[in-house]
């Protein structure tokens, strides 16, 4: 089976594609829309997080403060994604380890992916 990744965005577009795409290269896929919605599952470990900022009902620069300062996925790789933030904003704003501005390159967003589940799979500090 291969590795989770966790989606919150709120377009749905942009869900469907990044799903799809995911999909075909082999990972596996949760899809989330907004910020309780994710806040609330259960019993779902990813691999990886991809976390869009600006969402309906929160922000994913505070999503992503969270899930770095929770031991249990402290470790776990976070992209972030924005058509409006800034990467300077994005970094102050929180810990990510990697940063997409929207619209994206599909390729390397699949590139930044697979470099970052190779670095966590490989035990190195990410």
């Amino acid at each position: 089976m291969g590795k989770l990744i966790c989606i919150l965005e709120d377009d749905a577009g942009i869900r469907d594609i990044l799903q799809f795409l995911l999909l075909e290269e082999g990972y596996q896929v949760a899809c989330f829309t907004t910020v309780n919605e994710f806040l609330s599952r259960k019993h779902i470990n990813p691999d990886l997080y991809l976390l869009d900022v600006m969402l309906p009902d929160g922000n994913g620069m505070a999503v992503c403060k969270l899930l770095k300062a929770d031991p249990q996925t402290a470790a776990t790789p976070v992209i972030m994604m924005s058509a409006h933030a800034d990467i300077q904003q994005m970094t102050s704003g929180c810990n990510a380890e990697e940063f997409v501005v929207k619209p994206f390159d599909i390729f390397v967003l699949l590139k930044k992916i697979v470099d970052l589940l190779n670095l966590k799979s490989a035990g190195k500090d990410i």
